[in-house]
């Protein structure tokens, strides 16, 4: 907590209320997460445990703040030989590497651009990357495949390799420079002058999927990372000198949520789990073996570990569940509470933010609630001529008064169009749909592009989901429109099955007719698929765009 108090004139609060009111944020005029995190940790405590790495070949590591430190230095100086200096992006293909943690920590110090990126872009992709941003370096994780796509895209950045699955020296492959830390000095004074990086500097940049066009470039300052204080604190509840894991892989934005920032700051220990696919009796395994306190995921790998007689194993270590990257089934928070005794948490936001909505530590959970708006944030829902909306009615979440609240995004680099969009009369346009209740509790819709249109219904897919997934013959489904001539859009289903259950049209219209006893008749899906998986980003979040725009074709 020491580090905490100074960004934080008070830490605890006696209630919500307390809380968003009270909670506010000393930001520094200078701040870097390098050296007001990583090296204040070192200063104060240098044995303080940082961060814990597995992974499925045996690999197990342990790393201290003061060790992270000296490494991130190393990194910095072999960054440096390469021509990297403040203000250059350096692109990141590292899987959960425990590599990640010590180039970004050393980006941040050198005032470089950090973009992280996920293992699946394929040449198109990243050479789009490369030149949208001006990436000056890529450094990727030694696998075929990235190296592949690289090579095929041409692009004439710098390339480093490190090593891969089994820690194995990365292979000698020509155009790549190993990543080696071998004579680089462990010593980095912070800079001053021109090179020394203000807060208003960007850090980091990731790449996310508008519904138009390519992906944009979400900007995010040096400020970003005290933003997740509140992320780490008050929603994942992170115990100081205890091990916290989200499950995400380093190209996305839920990275940062719960792997680096917020976790750090607030002195607990980041767990990192470098699976090759999530298989979940493996993950259930490390959960139980490594004895997490708090532990976040997607509720899609909630929904596959309880396939897996989660009952079975020892997760009494954990003391809160969170779960963010989609809404939370009711039924899936009812499973988790009837075999735990822990209500999980939920929390909401963008690559674009920290977390915005969540069921802070002192809110009773609603199951399905996004729970209530977080400080720093004045957050409001709109109905489409921009008025504020009552209770029980839908509209868009928005953000009121950007007054560059820390952890809000800068707007999306180069896009002057897009940023107009999003920036409307004084606040930023989430995109997202919601509702909220007379208690101020706030319940998602879906997005924009994912709220059904059918014969003048609004239908949210959640809602349908929510009441398939409590039938004991579905794991998992995603719900999108599917177009119809008569009704402009229909209700689709795209359903994997529990074990034991096979497709089958009387299945289908008992499904059906379960919807239509659970929710509103006219939510029922007219359009049922099976299929064995649904696909998923590598965090395990559901692809419902690509599911449309199959059906369109």
């Amino acid at each position: 907590m020491e580090l905490l108090k100074k960004y934080l004139p008070r830490i605890d609060f006696n209630s919500y209320e307390d809380f968003l009111t009270n909670y506010k944020l000393d930001a520094p005029d200078n701040f870097n997460f390098g050296f007001d995190c990583v090296d204040a940790w070192a200063e104060l405590e240098p044995d303080k445990k940082a961060l814990v790495w597995c992974d499925d070949h045996g690999g197990d590591k342990t790393f201290t703040f003061g060790e992270m430190k000296t490494l991130s230095n190393q990194a910095v100086h072999f960054l440096k030989a390469r021509g990297i200096g403040k203000g250059d992006p350096v692109l990141l293909i590292l899987r959960r590497r425990w590599e990640y943690w010590i180039l970004a920590v050393a980006l941040h110090k050198l005032g470089a651009v950090l973009i992280p990126a996920s293992l699946q872009l394929t040449a198109k992709d990243i050479e789009y990357r490369v030149a949208a941003a001006g990436v000056k370096m890529l450094v990727c994780v030694d696998d075929n495949f990235v190296l592949e796509q690289v090579e095929k895209s041409g692009v004439a950045a710098a390339r480093v390799i490190v090593p891969g699955p089994g820690s194995r020296e990365p292979q000698k492959r020509e155009g790549w420079a190993a990543f080696n830390l071998e004579g680089c000095s462990s010593e980095f004074p912070r800079p001053a002058g021109a090179d020394a990086t203000k807060s208003e500097d960007l850090m980091l940049m990731y790449f996310t999927s508008g519904t138009t066009g390519m992906p944009k470039m979400v900007m995010h300052n040096h400020l970003h990372p005290l933003g997740h204080i509140v992320t780490a604190q008050y929603w994942q509840q992170v115990q100081e000198n205890k091990l916290h894991m989200s499950v995400s892989d380093s190209g996305w934005a839920k990275f940062g949520w719960g792997k680096i920032y917020g976790q750090w700051l607030c002195g607990a220990v980041v767990f990192a789990y470098d699976m090759d696919k999530f298989v979940p009796k493996k993950l259930l395994q490390k959960l139980q073996d490594y004895k997490i306190t708090t532990f976040c995921a997607p509720p899609t790998m909630y929904r596959f570990m309880l396939q897996e007689n989660m009952e079975s194993y020892d997760l009494s270590s954990i003391k809160h569940y969170e779960n963010a990257g989609e809404p939370l089934n009711p039924e899936v928070f009812r499973r988790i509470y009837e075999l735990t005794g822990v209500k999980m948490r939920e929390g909401f936001g963008q690559s674009e933010s920290t977390v915005l909505i969540a069921t802070f530590k002192w809110l009773e959970p609603r199951p399905g609630s996004m729970g209530k708006p977080a400080p720093l944030y004045d957050i409001d829902l709109v109905d489409a001529e921009g008025s504020s909306c009552n209770p029980g009615e839908e509209g868009e979440i928005v953000i009121r008064g950007l007054d560059n609240p820390s952890g809000l995004f800068q707007g999306y680099y180069q896009d002057d169009e897009y940023n107009r969009r999003v920036f409307q009369n004084g606040m930023y346009l989430t995109g997202d749909v919601a509702y909220k209740d007379d208690d101020g509790y706030y319940w998602f819709v879906g997005r924009n592009d994912d709220v059904i249109k059918c014969s003048g219904y609004r239908i949210g897919p959640f809602e349908v989901e929510s009441a398939l997934i409590e039938h004991p013959a579905v794991v998992e489904c995603a719900v999108t429109g599917a177009p119809d001539e008569l009704r402009g859009q229909v209700v689709k289903a795209t359903i994997v099955l529990a074990a034991g259950h096979e497709p089958s049209d009387t299945l289908t219209k008992e499904l059906q007719k379960h919807v239509m006893k659970v929710t509103a008749p006219y939510k029922y899906p007219r359009i049922v698929e099976y299929v064995s998986e649904l696909p998923k980003t590598v965090s395990g979040k559901i692809k419902r765009k690509e599911l449309r725009e199959k059906d369109s074709k």
